[in-house]
C-alpha cells in the first residue's frame, strides 16, 4: 500500500498509518478519522470527512478546534515478477518503434481514450519514467506529438489542453530537468523571499498604509507605489530573463533534442510565413508556461524553496510568474485581458520577447546521436566532491539491543570513489566506505529506531559478507538528496541486491517481517535502477508496468467491442467479395485486418496478465 499524502509505502512511517482491523486512518498530528472496513471494501469513500482529535485527558475540555482539511488517497496493487510484464512491455516499445499509421489499437492509442484528469497525469509520469529506462524517450515523446499535432487545426491551440502528449512532455521536463530550473531560477528566487519587497500594480490591492516600510517620509500614493513596484519588479524580471536566455549550454542536452524534434513537427503541420511563430509558441508554451513561470509562482512544489511564500511574498511572486507567462506567449495576448493595471511592464516585456525568441532558437541548434531522453546514467565523477552535509550514523552491531543513542554525529563526503566521514569537516582523520562496495540504498521504517529520515548503505566486503550502515538525514528532503546521490554513485555497481530489511534486527527479530533469522532474505524490494532526480525516486519498470496494464484493463470491454465483436480472437474476418475496397467508416479491409488482429494481441496479453494476478491471488503470495 502507498500513501498519497506522504508518497511512501504504508507502515509505521512519522506522518501516517493503517489499522485494518478498525477500519482508521491515522495521521501522527494527534488526529483521525474512521471508516468502517466494510466501505472500504465495497467502494471507496470520497469527499470531505470531519478529522477529530485524540481524546487526551490532560487537555481543556473547552478548547476551541481549528479546521484543516487533508486530500488522501490510499491505493494497493499486487506488482508481479518482472518476466509476467515483458510481453506488455514489447507492445509499448514497438508502438513508438514502429508504430503504424493507423495506430488505433496500440496500448498507446487505447491509453489515450480511456484517461483523464489526475489518473491522465499519474499516467503520463508512469510512462516517461519507463520509456526512459528504455532509452526511448525521444521516440515515445515523438509518437504523442506527432498524434497530437495530427490532430489539431487551430495552432493557437497547439498543446494547451491537458492531454497525454502534454502532460508527458511537462513531467519529462520535470524528470531531466529538475536541477537545470533550479540553477536558472533559485537565485532570484531566493532573493525575492529574503528581501520581502512590497510590489503591487494592481491598484484594487494596493495597500498603501503598508508602504510606510519602503519611505521614510510616510505613506505614498498610488502613483509612487506603482513606480517604485515597477522598478522592483523589473529588476527582478531583468535577472530573471537573463538567466533563461543565457543557459542555453546548461539545459540538459536531451530537452534540448525533444524541443528540436516538437519545433520540426510543428513546422511540417503548419508550415507558411503565417505560421512562423507558432514552433517558437510550441516550446515556450512547455518551458515558460509549464516550467518556469509554475516554479516561481509555486517554488516550494520544485524544491526551491523549503516552505511556502507568506502571502506579501506570495503577491510578488504571482506578479512575476505573469510576466514571464507573457514573455512565454511571446506577446501574442498583451494587453488583451482584463489586468490592464500590468500595462507599465508591457515596454519591458515586448523587449524581452526578441531576445526569448532568440534564446529559442539557440536552445534547438544542437546536433546528437543519441536519442532525446536516452538512459539517464550519467555516473559521478570519481574525484568530485558530489555531495556533503552532516548525518547521524550507526553501524550494525551483533548486539540485539539497537537503541537511537547508538547514533553519532559525522560529517559526510560523497564522490565517485568513496563515502568519507569524520567527527566535523576540519577533522584529518576520517573513514570512508567504498562506493563499489554499495549494494543496495534504501530507507528504513521509523519504527525500527524511532527515529524518522533514516536509510541504510548495504555494502559487500571483499569475503562477499555484508554489512549495513544506517544514517540519520535532518529531513525528507535531506534524505532524497542522499539517496539519490548514492544511488547515482553506485549505479554501475555490479551483483546489486533485489531485496533488503526496511527495519532493524532487534530482539532476535527483524522488526519489518519478524523474521528470526538475522541472515534471512529481504522483505522489501530495493530500487536498484537510475535516479532521475534529486526530488525523484528511481525508475521502477515492473511497477510502471503495472499501472499502465490497470488502465488498459479498464478499456477492455471497449477495445473488444470496437473490433471483434463480430468477429474471433483466432481468425481475421472474412471479406465479402461483394464490398467495396473500404468499409463503412472509411477504413480499407487491410487496414481494418491489421487493427483486429492487433486489438486481438493486445487484449491476449491483458487476459495473461490478468490470469497471473488470479493465480498469484489465490496463492496468496506477493511479488518479490
Amino acid at each position: 500500500m502507498r500513501c498519497w499524502s506522504c508518497e511512501r509505502l504504508l507502515g509505521p512511517w512519522p506522518r501516517c498509518g493503517w489499522s485494518s482491523g478498525t477500519g482508521t486512518w491515522w495521521a501522527k498530528t494527534t488526529s483521525w478519522v474512521e471508516f468502517p472496513p466494510q466501505l472500504l471494501l465495497q467502494k471507496p469513500p470520497k469527499g470531505w470527512f470531519r478529522l477529530l482529535p485524540f481524546p487526551r485527558p490532560e487537555e481543556d475540555a473547552g478548547g476551541s478546534l481549528g479546521a484543516l482539511r487533508l486530500k488522501v488517497r490510499l491505493t494497493e496493487d499486487q506488482v508481479l515478477p518482472s518476466r509476467y510484464y515483458q510481453p506488455l512491455m514489447e507492445l509499448l516499445l514497438e508502438s513508438v518503434q514502429a508504430p503504424d499509421e493507423e495506430d488505433t489499437t496500440s496500448p498507446l492509442a487505447v491509453l489515450e481514450e480511456l484517461t483523464y484528469g489526475d489518473c491522465r497525469q499519474d499516467l503520463a509520469t508512469k510512462l516517461v519514467k519507463l520509456f526512459l529506462g528504455q532509452g526511448l524517450a525521444g521516440p515515445f515523446l515523438d509518437y504523442l506529438t506527432r498524434r497530437e499535432v495530427a490532430r489539431t487545426t487551430d495552432p493557437n491551440t497547439l498543446f494547451r489542453s491537458n492531454s497525454l502528449a502534454s502532460k508527458s512532455m511537462e513531467q519529462f521536463m520535470k524528470l531531466v530537468g529538475m536541477r537545470y530550473l533550479h540553477e536558472v531560477l533559485k537565485p532570484v528566487v531566493s532573493r525575492v523571499f529574503e528581501e520581502k519587497k512590497y510590489m503591487e500594480l494592481d491598484p484594487c490591492r494596493m495597500g498603501l498604509g503598508r508602504t510606510r516600510r519602503i519611505s521614510f517620509k510616510g505613506t505614498l500614493s498610488e502613483e509612487q507605489v506603482r513606480e517604485t513596484s515597477l522598478g522592483l519588479l523589473t529588476g527582478y524580471l531583468g535577472t530573471i530573463v537573463d538567466a533563461i536566455v543565457g543557459s542555453v549550454g546548461r539545459c540538459p542536452l536531451s530537452l534540448r533534442l525533444a524541443f528540436k524534434q516538437l519545433q520540426r513537427c510543428v513546422e511540417e503541420r503548419f508550415p507558411g510565413a503565417e505560421h512562423q511563430d507558432v514552433k517558437y509558441l510550441a516550446t515556450s508554451g512547455f518551458l515558460f508556461l509549464r516550467f518556469f513561470a509554475p516554479a516561481i509562482l509555486t517554488p516550494k512544489l520544485f524544491d526551491l524553496r523549503d516552505q511556502h511564500a507568506d502571502p506579501q511574498t506570495s503577491r510578488s511572486l504571482l506578479l512575476l510568474a505573469k510576466a514571464v507567462q507573457s514573455i512565454g506567449n511571446l506577446g501574442q495576448q498583451l494587453g488583451q485581458g482584463k489586468e490592464r493595471w500590468m500595462a507599465p511592464l508591457h515596454p519591458f516585456l515586448l523587449r524581452s520577447i526578441a531576445r526569448v525568441r532568440e534564446f529559442l532558437e539557440q536552445l534547438v541548434d544542437v546536433d546528437a546521436c543519441e536519442e532525446a531522453g536516452g538512459p539517464s546514467r550519467a555516473l559521478v565523477p570519481p574525484s568530485v566532491i558530489v555531495r556533503e552535509g552532516l548525518m547521524l550514523k550507526r553501524k550494525e552491531e551483533p548486539a540485539s539491543l539497537a537503541t537511537r543513542f547508538a547514533f553519532k554525529k559525522r560529517y559526510f563526503r560523497l564522490s565517485g570513489e568513496s563515502l568519507s566521514y569524520s567527527k566535523s569537516p576540519e577533522w584529518q582523520v576520517h573513514s570512508s566506505i567504498p562506493v563499489s562496495h554499495i549494494r543496495a540504498v534504501e530507507r528504513v521504517d521509523e519504527g525500527a529506531f524511532q527515529l524518522p529520515h533514516v536509510m541504510q548503505v548495504v555494502t559487500q566486503d571483499d569475503t562477499g559478507a555484508l554489512h549495513t550502515t544506517y544514517l540519520q538525514c535532518k529531513n525528507v528532503n535531506d534524505l532524497n538528496q542522499w539517496l539519490s546521490a548514492l544511488r547515482k554513485a553506485s549505479a554501475p555497481n555490479q551483483d546489486k541486491l533485489t531485496s533488503c530489511h526496511p527495519g532493524a534486527f532487534r530482539g532476535g527479530r527483524w522488526t519489518c517481517c519478524h523474521q528470526a533469522e538475522r541472515s534471512a532474505e529481504g522483505c522489501s524490494r530495493t530500487h536498484s535502477a537510475v535516479t532521475l532526480g534529486d526530488w525523484s525516486d528511481p525508475l521502477d519498470p515492473d511497477g510502471e508496468v503495472q499501472m499502465v496494464y490497470r488502465q488498459l484493463l479498464l478499456g477492455r470491454d471497449q477495445l473488444r467491442m470496437k473490433f471483434l465483436d463480430d468477429s474471433s480472437l483466432d481468425t481475421a474476418p472474412e471479406l465479402d467479395a461483394r464490398e467495396d475496397s473500404s468499409t463503412a467508416d472509411g477504413s480499407c479491409p487491410e487496414v481494418l485486418t491489421r487493427q483486429r488482429a492487433a486489438a486481438a494481441h493486445l487484449l491476449q496479453v491483458l487476459e495473461d496478465l490478468h490470469q497471473a494476478h488470479e493465480e498469484f491471488q489465490q496463492q496468496g503470495q506477493v511479488a518479490p
